[in-house]
C-alpha cells in the first residue's frame, strides 16, 4: 500500500469531533469528486466518481445517514490503471435538494463557488473538510523520498478557499495551474506534517517526522564527512607542496647550512607528510604553536623561490 492509500485509510477512521464535521467532510467530498446534472422543471441527480474506496464509503453512509438519500453504487476498473473505479449515483428524490443546499453546493444563484463559510465555523470543521478533500484527491510522495503534497482542484475558487482554510491553520501552501486544474501543493516537510497533524492523520504525521529526522541526521553527517575530506585534501595538497619546496631548499642551500629551526622542521615533515601544522607543532621539542610552524613554512617557500631565482639566472647566463 502506498504512503498516499496509509493516509487516506487513516484520515477515513478519523472521529468527528462536532455534529457539523461530518457535513464538511460530505461537502468537500461531493464538491471535488461529484458532477451535478440539472435538468428542465427543476429536476437534477448527482454522480459522484471516485478511486478512493474509503471516499466512496464515506460518501455513501453519509448520504443515507445525514440526508436520507437513496444512492446506487458501480464498481468498475479502470482500464489505464487497472483500479476499481466507483460510481455512486444520487437519483433525483426528495430531499437532494436540501440537501444539495446544507452542503453549500446549490445557492441561491444556483451552484455556489468556493467553500461555503457556514460550513468550516468552527475550526475541528475546517479540518474535517481539508480531510475530505484530501480523501477525495490528495496525494503525497513517499517521505523516503522529496516531500511533494499536491492536490488537484478543477475549480479555482475552490482551490483558493483550501488554501486559506490551510493558512488559517498556520500552513502555508501555494498553487499553479496544471492543464484544467488548480493544484494545491507544499513542499515543505515541515507543513506537510502540520497539514497531517491537523486533519487527524497523526500516524502518517509521525512517520513524516521520523524520516525528517533520519534525513537531517543523514545530511549532517555527509556535510561533515565531505568537509573532513575537503580539509584532509587540503592538508595533503599543502604537505606535498611543502615537501617539493624542501627538496628545492635542500638541493640549493643544503642541510647543513640552514638554520636549526628549518632543520628541525624539514625532519618533522618529511617523517610526518600527512599531519596538519598543529601536529607538527605538537611533534617539535620543545613544542610549537601553529603560527610558528606555518611561519618556518613560509620561509621555507621564500628559500624556494631564491632557489629557483638563482636557477632561473644561472640559465640564462
Amino acid at each position: 500500500m502506498s504512503f498516499t492509500a496509509d493516509i487516506k485509510e487513516e484520515l477515513s477512521r478519523v472521529a468527528p469531533t462536532c455534529s457539523h464535521c461530518e457535513r464538511a467532510t460530505l461537502s468537500a467530498l461531493v464538491r471535488i469528486e461529484g458532477s451535478l446534472f440539472l435538468q428542465g422543471g427543476g429536476r437534477m441527480h448527482l454522480e459522484i466518481d471516485t478511486d478512493t474506496p474509503q471516499a466512496a464509503r464515506i460518501m455513501v453512509k453519509l448520504l443515507h445517514s445525514s440526508y436520507d438519500l437513496r444512492t446506487d453504487l458501480t464498481m468498475r476498473r479502470n482500464v489505464l490503471h487497472k483500479t476499481p473505479n466507483y460510481l455512486i449515483n444520487v437519483p433525483m428524490q426528495e430531499g437532494l435538494e436540501s440537501a444539495l443546499r446544507d452542503l453549500g453546493i446549490l445557492g441561491d444563484a444556483g451552484i455556489g463557488q468556493g467553500i461555503d463559510p457556514h460550513l468550516v465555523e468552527k475550526r475541528c470543521c475546517a479540518a474535517a473538510y481539508l480531510r475530505g478533500a484530501f480523501l477525495g484527491c490528495g496525494f503525497v510522495s513517499s517521505p523516503k523520498g522529496d516531500f511533494h503534497f499536491e492536490m488537484p482542484i478543477a475549480s479555482v475558487e475552490q482551490a483558493e478557499g483550501i488554501v486559506a482554510l490551510m493558512a488559517e491553520a498556520g500552513i502555508e501552501a501555494k498553487t499553479m495551474q496544471r492543464r484544467n486544474n488548480t493544484i494545491v501543493y507544499l513542499k515543505s516537510g515541515t507543513a506537510i506534517s502540520n497539514f497531517l497533524a491537523f486533519t487527524g492523520a497523526h500516524n502518517a504525521a509521525l512517520a513524516m517526522e521520523n524520516e525528517r529526522v533520519i534525513k537531517s541526521v543523514r545530511n549532517d553527517v555527509n556535510r561533515r564527512v565531505n568537509a573532513e575530506l575537503a580539509n584532509q585534501q587540503k592538508t595533503t595538497d599543502a604537505s606535498v607542496e611543502q615537501v617539493i619546496a624542501i627538496h628545492d631548499v635542500v638541493d640549493h642551500f643544503g642541510m647543513e647550512g640552514l638554520p636549526p629551526a628549518l632543520q628541525e622542521f624539514i625532519r618533522l615533515r618529511v617523517q610526518h607528510p600527512d599531519a596538519t601544522l598543529r601536529e607538527l607543532g605538537e611533534y617539535a621539542n620543545p613544542p610549537l604553536s601553529k603560527s610558528a610552524v606555518y611561519h618556518r613554512v613560509r620561509r621555507i617557500e621564500r628559500l624556494a623561490a631564491r632557489a629557483h631565482g638563482d636557477s632561473s639566472s644561472g640559465e640564462q647566463k
